[in-house]
């Protein structure tokens, strides 16, 4: 659940880590979904029979997929500046793939907060790095550095 906060205390929380998010399990159909919506069929995310003898021996999540779940996962960790009535997503400094997911494994969102700078009076720019783990790897999917901008009222 986000972690709701006064606009006086933003410097209070760089550095803050929330806890992690729930897991989320990447199956088949969602990797389906996503392959379709962005036109992206490789086999190695669709097919099985073909992903078997890859060198990951079953399909994997795009890691485009993996880092669009960063919005379902920051409803669970993010901070929000009391008044906050809109999010704009301002981009990345940094994206890394670190490991593929696997269908069938299970993911979740790790934040710290990185910096939160008042850019124009209601504006805070917000950046979290954020890595998304895989239960059972010693490696994440991905680290990420994500800028957004919360509008308060």
């Amino acid at each position: 659940m986000a972690t709701l906060i006064d606009k006086q205390d933003v410097q209070n929380y760089i550095g803050f880590e929330p806890e992690a998010t729930d897991w989320l399990t990447i199956d088949q159909n969602r990797i389906n979904q996503f392959a379709d919506c962005t036109i992206d069929h490789q086999f190695i995310h669709v097919d099985p029979e073909r992903a078997k003898d890859s060198p990951f021996g079953t399909t994997i999540a795009h890691g485009f997929l993996s880092l669009s779940m960063l919005s379902y996962f920051s409803e669970q960790y993010s901070i929000l500046i009391n008044g906050f009535y809109m999010g704009i997503n301002y981009g990345f400094d940094k994206v890394r793939f670190l490991s593929p997911v696997k269908v069938g494994s299970r993911i979740r969102a790790k934040a710290k907060i990185l910096s939160i700078e008042e850019i124009k009076p209601g504006n805070f720019r917000v950046s979290t790095e954020v890595t998304v783990e895989i239960e059972g790897e010693s490696k994440p999917a991905l680290v990420a550095e994500w800028i957004s901008v919360q509008m308060v009222a």
